[in-house]
């Protein structure tokens, strides 16, 4: 599924950690610079013990709403999937119109499945776009198992995104200046 010498990131979070601080603050330090990163980073918080989950769209600035309402007592999934692919669709486009990073706000039971927000990961590596992703560390056997053991596992914190980022970006600029290739053609 993956090319392995196209660059794919697992940012791997505890419980105690917050990973879309983290990827918020890294895709705003990216703008400032030029560097068009598209995506999309969760804003989850909880109201009331109740999840209300906002994410927002990192080219744009839109909010989405990926929390549905299903009343009280109920015990479905309360992701609306709708809005997800929704969104999914406008980071594919963004995608398409021209990125220097994809960021997906999380490895979570739809992406598990290959659903989700999974296929945007494949579409960006296609197109020699590295990629960052958000797993807890719950969920690092299935990421592994998803891409085919074909990751960087970060930690969660700025200076491993960095640093990470900082190899990815320098060694694209280089290849590219040398015959306008891709990364991906280029080590091939």
């Amino acid at each position: 599924m993956f090319d392995a010498q196209c660059d794919l990131a697992a940012l791997v979070y505890d419980k105690d950690q917050d990973p879309d601080a983290v990827l918020h603050t890294f895709a705003a330090d990216l703008s400032k610079q030029g560097i068009r990163a598209v995506g999309l980073v969760q804003l989850g918080h909880r109201e009331f013990d109740v999840p209300k989950l906002t994410a927002v769209m990192l080219h744009t600035g839109a909010q989405v709403r990926l929390f549905q309402d299903l009343g009280p007592g109920a015990k479905g999934c309360k992701l609306d999937v709708g809005q997800l692919l929704d969104a999914g669709t406008q980071v594919a486009d963004a995608i398409d119109e021209g990125a220097d990073l994809v960021i997906i706000n999380r490895f979570g039971k739809q992406e598990r499945e290959g659903k989700g927000l999974a296929y945007l990961i494949e579409r960006a590596l296609s197109s020699d776009i590295p990629v960052v992703i958000a797993v807890p560390s719950h969920r690092l056997a299935e990421w592994i198992a998803f891409a085919d053991g074909m990751s960087v596992k970060l930690h969660c914190d700025r200076e491993s995104l960095d640093g990470w980022w900082a190899k990815v970006s320098c060694r694209s600029e280089g290849l590219m200046r040398q015959d306008h290739r891709s990364v991906c053609e280029v080590l091939k």
